[in-house]
């Protein structure tokens, strides 16, 4: 099973469209993930369209239309990964107890928020993912995203991509 996973895309604040590579990734995934900061209802739309399976949470910047349609917390079992997506984990500080603690049940957390690529183990058992963004890099050297696979049950082939600069 093939994972892409993005977050903070922020459209249309942060740039006018999602990145052409992502783009052209989107029919190779059979899961895709965002977890929060969309602030458009077209990108929703747009992945739901495109994607064989969404998996999506709101973010702090996503209004009531989002909200409507997307949880704060999503989790799912994928191939025998238990999975959580939610957009904000607090500070980096103490964030493997925390998320550790509050999610108990899960093998693999994705969040957002920071727009800050984020990829660790808490108490030997839950990974821990922020893909960054795709849109918008912050204080990043690069736009970023990831996919990963799921083999035996197993999360694999974790891979952070940057993406070229926008002209």
């Amino acid at each position: 099973m093939r994972l892409l996973l993005m977050s903070d895309t922020h459209l249309p604040r942060r740039a006018k469209a999602l990145p052409g590579e992502l783009l052209e990734r989107l029919p190779d995934a059979d899961v895709v993930i965002h977890a929060g900061d969309w602030v458009d209802l077209a990108t929703l739309d747009l992945l739901e369209e495109r994607s064989r399976r969404l998996i999506g949470v709101y973010g702090n910047n996503d209004g009531p239309e989002l909200r409507a349609r997307l949880p704060e917390v999503a989790q799912a079992e994928l191939a025998g990964v238990r999975l959580g997506v939610v957009h904000e984990t607090g500070q980096s500080k103490g964030r493997e107890r925390r998320c550790a603690e509050r999610f108990p049940d899960l093998d693999v957390l994705v969040f957002g928020h920071s727009h800050i690529p984020w990829d660790t183990t808490a108490e030997g058992r839950l990974r821990l993912l922020n893909p960054g963004s795709p849109t918008d890099r912050r204080r990043q050297p690069y736009c970023t995203y990831l996919t990963a696979a799921i083999e035996a049950g197993r999360l694999t082939a974790v891979e952070l991509h940057r993406l070229p600069p926008r002209r």
